[in-house]
């Protein structure tokens, strides 16, 4: 895959990137791709946000709990029944599917990324 195109720094820094806690997963048998309905934590100035993502690899076990990063300020999307509210972030890897970005330190839910 190439590199996408170059951007300015003022578009990078529009994107509202936070760490999230998964409080919930829930099957999703309806999606086209095989996917979970995650519940996220966002911290108190964004709250709990609703997300679709395609991140099977990973259980129900494995995945609540956990920290993730996600894009906050994309328009919802509606993936079949679901309203996503938020992106969640992960490495695109050919063998294992999506790899969750995570922070390597025990972050708060709402602290950016920059």
């Amino acid at each position: 895959m190439e590199a996408a195109a170059e951007i300015d720094f003022e578009h990078f820094a529009a994107v509202d990137m936070r760490v999230g806690r998964i409080v919930e997963v829930e099957d999703f048998p309806e999606a086209r791709k095989p996917a979970w309905k995650l519940r996220i934590d966002l911290g108190p100035e964004v709250g709990e946000k609703r997300s679709s993502a395609q991140v099977t690899s990973y259980s129900r076990e494995e995945l609540e709990g956990t920290l993730v990063v996600a894009v906050v300020n994309f328009p919802p999307r509606q993936v079949g029944p679901v309203r996503s509210e938020v992106l969640v972030l992960g490495a695109l890897d050919e063998e294992l599917g999506v790899v969750l970005l995570r922070p390597d330190r025990d972050a708060k839910p709402g602290d950016r990324i920059g």
